[in-house]
Formats: C-alpha cells, sequence, structure tokens
C-alpha cells in the first residue's frame, strides 16, 4: 500500500463499480440498443454510434466555429464564446458524491453519466460536468474515469488516455517553472532564493514511486547546482488545481505569477512572477484552459475538463466548464471525487467558496456491496445475503449524508443497484436513510442507461424546486489551525488534531504572511474518515496526525498532508500496464 494512493481492485469491466474477484454486474435488463452479446464497458463503447461533436454543440446553441475540434466526436469550446455567456442566467448545479471507497465499488461516475442522460429523457435541458483522468491510475490499479455499462462518456479510450492533452500541458507548464528555477539559480541566482528552501517539485502524469525524492544537477558545474528535489503526480499539481480554479486567462495568468516556489534565506517568498515564469506558463495552458466537450453514449452532452485528485488535491471538474455547463443547460450534473468526506466536503469549502456557486441538491451513492464491506464482510463473502451487514455499514452511509446536509443542501441517497442484491439488503440501505432523513432512489443506469436514474431525475427535479440554503463548513477569517481541526471533528467525527512544533509554526507563519484567510485542502487516505485505511465504516474519536503542510497560494488554498498519504504513487505488483496492448486491428486491448 502507498498510503492512501493504493488503489481498488481492478474491476472486470474496468468501471470502478465492478471488481474483477467479484461477480460481473450484469444487466438486469439489457439495453436494447445494443447486441445482446455485449457486456463490457469497452464493447459497449466502441459498438455506439457516436454523434458528429458539431451536433452536440448546436444542440447546446454553440456555433460550429465555437468549437475547436479535437477530431470528430470531441472539441474544445473557445472563450469568445463563452464570453458571450456572461449575462445568461445559471441552470441548477447538482453535486455527485459517495460513500467511502472499498473494493467493491460505488460509481459515481456512472451515477452522474446516467442522471444526465435520465434529466435528458424526462425532457430536461442537462449536461454533466466531470473531470478528466489520470494515465497514472490507467495503467496501475484503478482504471479509467469514463462512467461503465451503458452510463459512459465517450470516446472513452481517447478520454482515458491523452484526451485533447490538457494534462500534458498541465505538467509541462509545471516543469518549465521547475527548470526556470533551477536556471535562475545558475546564472546568479538574482533573487537570492535558498536552494535548502526550495518547495516546487516537478510532476509526471505516471505512477514512479523511485521519483519521490531524488536529487538533481549531478555532474559538475555544467549542470547546475546539485540539491534535493522530488516528483509529484501532475494530478497534485499546483498548477492543475490553478487551471481547475482559474476564471478566464487574465486569472490564470494572476494566480501562476502568485505560486510560491521557495524562500530567501531571510525567509522572503520567491514566486514565478519573480522568475517572469507567468507568462510563458499562461502560454503552455492557453488551449488546456478551454474545456472540453464530448458526449454520452445516449448522445447527451458531457464537458470533461481537469483531473485533480480529491485525496491530494481539491477532487473537482474546473470552474470554467462548470461555470460553462450552467449557462448552456437547465441542470448541470457534476461530480466531486472519491467519499464525500474529500470530494464533496472541497467542492463546498474550496470550489463553491472560490467561484460564489450555489449547489441546489446532492446525491450520495452507495452500493450493498460496498456497505457490506463497511459492516465488516470479507471481499470474497459479499455474494451472500446479509442484510445485517448492509445495516451496520450504512453508517458510513448515514455519516456522510449527515456531513453533505450540514451544508445546506438538499440530499438524495441513490442505491447503484447490482442484480444480485437482495430486497432485504436494499431494505436495509433504505431504512437507515430514511432514519438520517432523507429519500432513497433505486438505480440500474449501469444496465439501463437514462432509463435507469429516471426515479433518481424526478426526484432531483423535485428537489431543486425550492432554493437551498448553501454555506460553507467554516468562515475565511477562522484561523488556519482552527478550520482544519472543524473539518476533522465535523466531517470525520475526529477527537482532536495533533501535530508537532514546526507544523503549528508554520501554520502561524502562513497567518503572518497574508495566507490566513485561504481555505484549507486536507490530504488523507480515501479509504477512511480517519487517517488509517483500514478502519472502514464510520469510526469516531480518533486523532487527524497533521505530517506536512504546503502553501499553494496560486491556487488559494492550504494544503494539509495527513497520516502516510503520498503525492506521487507507485505501481503494484502486476500494473494493469502489463496486460494493455494493441491488437492486430489497430485496437487497443486491456485497458478496461
Amino acid at each position: 500500500m502507498i498510503g492512501s494512493f493504493a488503489r481498488q481492485t481492478v474491476p472486470a469491466s474496468r468501471s470502478a463499480a465492478f471488481p474483477a474477484s467479484l461477480p460481473v454486474h450484469r444487466p438486469c435488463h439489457k439495453n436494447k440498443n445494443m447486441p445482446s452479446n455485449i457486456s463490457s464497458d469497452i464493447e459497449i463503447a466502441r459498438n455506439a454510434t457516436l454523434k458528429p461533436i458539431t451536433e452536440i454543440g448546436a444542440d447546446l446553441g454553440i456555433p460550429g466555429p465555437s468549437l475547436v475540434p479535437y477530431g470528430h466526436t470531441k472539441a474544445k469550446i473557445d472563450f469568445d464564446f463563452i464570453n458571450q455567456l456572461k449575462d445568461r442566467d445559471n441552470g441548477k448545479l447538482i453535486l455527485v458524491t459517495g460513500i467511502t471507497p472499498t473494493p467493491a465499488g460505488e460509481g459515481k461516475t456512472t451515477t452522474s453519466v446516467g442522471l444526465c442522460d435520465a434529466l435528458c429523457r424526462i425532457g430536461k435541458r442537462a449536461l454533466t460536468a466531470l473531470r478528466e483522468p489520470s494515465l497514472g491510475p490507467c495503467f496501475g490499479m484503478k482504471g479509467g474515469a469514463a462512467g461503465g455499462g451503458y452510463a459512459q462518456v465517450v470516446p472513452m479510450e481517447d478520454i482515458n488516455l491523452h484526451f485533447t492533452g490538457d494534462l500534458h500541458a498541465i505538467t509541462s507548464a509545471h516543469n518549465l517553472l521547475s527548470a526556470m528555477i533551477d536556471n535562475h539559480i545558475n546564472w546568479g541566482n538574482e533573487t537570492a532564493l535558498d536552494v535548502r528552501r526550495i518547495s516546487w517539485r516537478r510532476v509526471l502524469d505516471m505512477n514512479d514511486r523511485a521519483l519521490r525524492d531524488i536529487t538533481v544537477a549531478l555532474g559538475g558545474l555544467g549542470n547546475g547546482v546539485p540539491r534535493q528535489d522530488g516528483f509529484d503526480i501532475t494530478v497534485a499539481s499546483e498548477v492543475m488545481a490553478i487551471l481547475c480554479l482559474a476564471e478566464d486567462i487574465d486569472d490564470l495568468r494572476r494566480r501562476l505569477a502568485n505560486i510560491v516556489v521557495g524562500e530567501t534565506r531571510k525567509r522572503t517568498p520567491v514566486t514565478a512572477g519573480d522568475l517572469e515564469a507567468a507568462g510563458a506558463m499562461t502560454t503552455l495552458l492557453k488551449d488546456a484552459l478551454m474545456p472540453n466537450l464530448v458526449q454520452t453514449l445516449e448522445g447527451n452532452p458531457a464537458i470533461i475538463h481537469g483531473g485533480p485528485f480529491a485525496n491530494i488535491a481539491h477532487g473537482c471538474s474546473s470552474v470554467l466548464a462548470t461555470k460553462t455547463g450552467l449557462k448552456l443547460a437547465d441542470y448541470v450534473v457534476t461530480e466531486a471525487g472519491f467519499g464525500a468526506d474529500l470530494g464533496a466536503e472541497k467542492f463546498f469549502n474550496i470550489k463553491c467558496r472560490k467561484a460564489g456557486l450555489e449547489p441546489a441538491a446532492a446525491v450520495v451513492v452507495a452500493t450493498v456491496r460496498a456497505l457490506k464491506m463497511h459492516g465488516g464482510v470479507a471481499l470474497d463473502d459479499l455474494g451472500e445475503e446479509n442484510a445485517e451487514a448492509v445495516t451496520r455499514g450504512a453508517q458510513n452511509l448515514a455519516r456522510h449524508v449527515r456531513n453533505v446536509k450540514g451544508f445546506g443542501v438538499p440530499v438524495v441517497v441513490a442505491v447503484n443497484r447490482f442484480a444480485t442484491d437482495t430486497d432485504a439488503e436494499v431494505r436495509a440501505v433504505e431504512t437507515v436513510a430514511e432514519q438520517a432523513g432523507v429519500p432513497v432512489v433505486e438505480c440500474s443506469h449501469w444496465s439501463d442507461g437514462g432509463a435507469g436514474a429516471e426515479a433518481l431525475a424526478h426526484k432531483l427535479v423535485e428537489l431543486t424546486s425550492t432554493d437551498s440554503q448553501f454555506a460553507p463548513l467554516y468562515g475565511d477569517e477562522m484561523p488556519l489551525w482552527d478550520k482544519v481541526r472543524t473539518i476533522a471533528t465535523s466531517i470525520y467525527g475526529a477527537d482532536e488534531i495533533i501535530a508537532d512544533q514546526r507544523v503549528r509554526n508554520q501554520f502561524r507563519r502562513l497567518e503572518r504572511l497574508g495566507y490566513g484567510h485561504f481555505p484549507i485542502c486536507m490530504a488523507k487516505t480515501q479509504y477512511s474518515f480517519s487517517t488509517d485505511p483500514k478502519l472502514r465504516g464510520a469510526p469516531s474519536k480518533h486523532t487527524v496526525a497533521l505530517r506536512e503542510v504546503r502553501l499553494a497560494a496560486g491556487a488559494e488554498f492550504i494544503v494539509v498532508i495527513t497520516g502516510d498519504i503520498m503525492t506521487m504513487p507507485g505501481l503494484p505488483r502486476e500494473p494493469a500496464a502489463k496486460s494493455i496492448n494493441v491488437d492486430e486491428a489497430g485496437q487497443i486491448q486491456g485497458l478496461f
């Protein structure tokens, strides 16, 4: 296990909800638009008939010249068109989040896509706004992130691999700044940057544990000044966070210039602006900042843009994607990564706070199998009926529901139903949700597409008919230490937070430097409310140990690293990369 980067079991269909060690989630009712012998995600996607992306754009009112095409089925939406939308009214924003992840699967992305299709089926103008996948998990353990079954975004192979090159652009912009730091030092170091206090690391969009801590500039004077360095995965880059939070090109440039790369011996911050790097970084990111338009299997619009992980970053798609979607549709379905304690908390406290967004409702996704695991059932025994274990495990669901309701947002529980779930087990979930005061809807979108989520769509229309009372968990002026403690006690169920004096001093210093009003981005294992990934269910009265504090001055939040979390994952013993290849027909095999 690599801290909190250990991934859940690889699903047979490469969809996060269906692990290989369990019976494959077979459709309850076969989608009649597909041949009867098709059941895997990639087969379903390859047999779909995709609309030209210009047709998807036209349905949203986007003229052809305002789309920057990347082939026939994906395109970027240009800034001239986006700027014309500013005076339009906003649609309603729906967040899809979930319970604490387990190897049994939950299916938030699948639910997001299915809900979007369902809203369109009942006559609503809807789109889904999702994050872009990272190559690291695709070749490691987790697999793709384009949904599954008959609730997918397509072209799924493109989306899960290089897509439109956004993550590569982020990697290049980040590493350009890294190169300019060392070049600045090599040619005189006019800013007096202390090589012992450089905080800006390098990034790579691939799992590579050997690069976590390295020494650079060895080999003589011509290679620069030797120093300790390291790599994070690209999705953990502050540049990724900045791209996802920037409102436009000018805001992007401003944020990039504000990145703090290190300090002088006198502890004065040195920024990317001081190194005159922001202009070139903006140039590399100019196209990447434009949101990407694709479609669902049912031909409905999807905007996929930005890809921060929720366990080490803020876990939300871009502000530009969300705001553009809200101008184009009456309902925008978006997803936040991992459980609600991570993705939803950061969606509310960081993204909505910074962007002025008002979520209208939230969906908490759960599966019977995952709740059994939280109730103490082993992975190999999940096929046996055990309503009592579901009831025990549903305390995890109840806490997530309570937490989301605490932000003043109406909540509905979506049970992503497997064909092997029994009525007694589903009823156990419904009972716990009803005790928590929220409605429950069974869904079969994996097998039935949008038709399997129509009941959920109707419930969301009902819930969003009245205004939510959304408010962040804490105020801007609360001290940083108290913000962290509020998250730990209110969201995680912890008794206290602890840290050594070095970390406590970092909080005080950040406040003295004027960063005390920033929100907190907690880096924590996704597998537990605690910092121990083995503690499933709803543990309480635990302690959250704060290991490190990182300033993200451009993204405008403070990253607090807890427990054994890693910002560069490693490959597992048997990486998925071993089974990936291209066949004689030129088709990718083994990726999903």
